[in-house]
């Protein structure tokens, strides 16, 4: 087998804290150990949320941690035109359709339905702007109606030769089933590629062979490889690793106000210290 190629790929919508450090030196340590490359990639395709700042302090903390990476750092806001060509490709085999809805039209629809069918995240989009005519999508759109662009699932999986496998490290193949998910959007009003698109995009022309990410991210993979199938690109291994929590047994994340590396180094926790916690 040839020396794996990782990446990290954090959004800069904040600070790094300890969850985020265990997964860039989990993809890190892969990568050096087996004499492979380390890539670092900043996923900042949420104009609403991300900060140059914040993707600023990345690299500052990272460097920090004592981190390396291969080749220049690729920003995905800086690549919007490739995430365009790749909805093009998928509308032209008309395995995209423009939705209207709002979240509120969608969160009523699905309260209007008496068995609303559910998904891995939750209550899956009912399929209505699936139903438009060819003359309405097209009098919406004249009209300048925002949009968004999902996936019709089951036109895409109609495309398929057999059934879709992917490679979990340490695991037999796992069979792939992206139905549940339904018509996932693939193209965002406010950006032009979704995180599926950006994220299975980058790995393959990055050339990523071994893709380390936190096991809340492995529902993921079933959309993930069937993107990577209809675009014909490489699937790689993954390996899904556990997330770290705090003492009340809570996910380190953002949103719970987890101590960011920075905090903990101006109280003067050291990169070594956090690099032993981090240990195997």
């Amino acid at each position: 087998m040839n020396p794996p190629t990782t990446r990290f790929a954090p959004s800069p919508t904040g600070h790094l804290h300890l969850g985020h450090a265990y997964a860039a030196l989990t993809a890190w340590r892969r990568a050096r150990e087996a004499g492979g490359r380390f890539l670092l990639r900043i996923e900042d395709i949420d104009p609403a949320r991300c900060r140059p700042e914040f993707a600023a302090a990345i690299l500052e903390d990272l460097e920090w941690l004592g981190l390396d990476w291969d080749g220049p750092v690729r920003v995905q806001s800086q690549h919007l035109a490739d995430y365009a060509t790749v909805l093009d490709r998928l509308a032209t085999r008309g395995l995209l359709y423009p939705c209207f809805c709002t979240r509120a039209d969608i969160a009523h629809e699905v309260a209007a339905s008496a068995a609303a069918p559910h998904g891995p995240d939750g209550p899956r989009y009912p399929g209505t702007c699936r139903l438009l005519s060819a003359d309405q999508r097209a009098a919406r759109l004249a009209a300048g109606h925002p949009h968004a662009l999902r996936l019709d699932m089951v036109a895409a999986l109609a495309t398929l030769p057999g059934p879709l496998f992917v490679t979990e490290e340490g695991e037999p193949p796992i069979r792939c089933d992206p139905a549940p998910f339904g018509d996932v959007v693939l193209g965002r009003k406010d950006t032009l590629g979704s995180y599926h698109v950006c994220v299975t995009h980058d790995d393959a022309v990055q050339g990523i062979t071994l893709v380390t990410r936190a096991t809340d991210l492995r529902p993921a993979t079933h959309i993930h490889r069937l993107l990577q199938a209809l675009l014909h690109w490489p699937s790689p291994l993954y390996a899904h690793h556990g997330l770290l929590t705090d003492e009340t047994g809570q996910r380190l994340a953002k949103r719970t106000h987890a101590a960011s590396l920075r905090k903990l180094r101006a109280a003067g926790i050291t990169a070594a210290d956090v690099r032993a916690r981090m240990a195997r």
